[in-house]
C-alpha cells in the first residue's frame, strides 16, 4: 500500500466517544489542572466533539458561563443528549466563523482539534476575538508528528506487517514548534508550552482494539479493507506491541502537546 494522507470522520457520535473518550478525559484533566482558569468564568470550548472536554471543564473549573461548538451535526446532537447539556450551550458552528460577539469570554479552549482545522490562523484570529483582553487562550493537540497519538500501536504493527499507515491529516501542525509559531504569528502573548503524558487502561486486548479500529477513524479504515487473514497478523502484532497483563487488561500511553496565552491588555 502506499501511504495516504485521510482525516476522521466525526458523523458518529457515540463510536467516536469509544475511540477517543477515555483517552481524552485523561489527557483534558491534566491540560486544565496546567492551565490554572480563573474562578467563574466565562467559557468557550471549540471544537467540543461530543462533550468530554466540556463536561471537564464543568466539573473541575466552576464556569459562570460554558458554551461549546463543534461544526458536525452529529457530535453536537450526542452531546446534547448527555447531562452536561444542562449546564452548556452547544452550538453547530466552525472554528473560523464563531458565533459570537466581540470579547465574549474569558477562556477560549481548543481540545484535540486546532491542527485539524483548514484555516489555523484564521480559527486563532476568531479565538482572539472572542477572548476578553487579557483573556486566556489555549490549546492542545495528539502529538501525531511524534507517532505519540493514542493509536500509535495500530500504525507500528502495520508497518511491522508491511502495510503502510495512512498519514493523518494535521500531523504537520501537532508539534510544539508549529503550536508556538501559530500562537506567535497571532500576536498572543506569554506564551507557554507542555506536554502531557498520560496512560489509558482497557479491560482487554479486544476493548482497545474494537475501540480503536473504528470504521471512521483513519486506521479503522484501512484495516477494514485488510482481507481476514491480514486483519488477523495485524492483531497479532499489535498485541505484541501492547502486552496484555496479568489480569487481562492493557495500558497504552500516548504523549499531546499543549499551548496557552494570554491575548493582548
Amino acid at each position: 500500500m502506499t501511504m495516504t494522507e485521510r482525516g476522521i470522520s466525526f458523523d458518529d457520535g457515540a463510536g467516536y466517544e469509544r475511540f477517543m473518550g477515555r483517552a481524552s478525559r485523561a489527557a483534558g484533566a491534566i491540560f486544565l489542572d496546567w492551565l490554572a482558569p480563573p474562578a467563574q468564568a466565562r467559557w468557550l470550548d471549540i471544537g467540543c466533539g461530543t462533550g468530554v472536554f466540556t463536561q471537564l471543564i464543568a466539573d473541575s473549573c466552576g464556569p459562570a458561563a460554558l458554551s461549546a461548538v463543534d461544526p458536525a451535526v452529529a457530535q453536537i446532537d450526542f452531546a446534547r443528549s448527555q447531562s452536561i447539556a444542562q449546564h452548556a450551550d452547544f452550538r453547530v458552528a466552525d472554528a473560523e466563523r464563531l458565533p459570537f460577539p466581540d470579547q465574549s469570554f474569558d477562556v477560549v479552549v481548543s481540545a484535540l482539534v486546532i491542527n485539524f482545522v483548514a484555516d489555523r490562523h484564521r480559527a486563532l484570529a476568531e479565538m482572539r476575538r472572542v477572548a476578553q483582553p487579557r483573556g486566556v487562550v489555549a490549546a492542545y493537540v495528539w502529538d501525531l508528528a511524534g507517532e505519540r497519538g493514542p493509536s500509535w500501536p495500530l500504525a507500528m504493527g502495520m508497518r511491522e506487517i508491511g502495510v503502510s499507515a495512512p498519514r493523518i491529516v494535521g500531523t504537520d501542525a501537532s508539534s510544539l514548534e508549529t503550536l508556538r509559531s501559530l500562537f506567535d504569528e497571532s500576536g498572543c502573548e506569554e506564551i507557554a508550552l507542555r506536554t502531557i503524558d498520560i496512560t489509558t487502561h482497557f479491560s482487554s486486548f479486544d476493548d482497545f482494539w474494537q475501540s480503536q479500529t473504528w470504521p471512521m477513524a483513519v486506521n479503522g479504515q484501512v484495516i477494514a479493507a485488510l482481507e481476514p487473514k491480514e486483519r488477523a497478523r495485524l492483531a497479532a502484532a499489535v498485541r505484541a506491541i501492547v502486552p496484555t497483563r496479568s489480569d487481562g487488561s492493557i495500558e497504552v500511553s500516548a504523549r499531546a502537546n499543549a499551548i496557552k496565552a494570554h491575548t493582548p491588555g
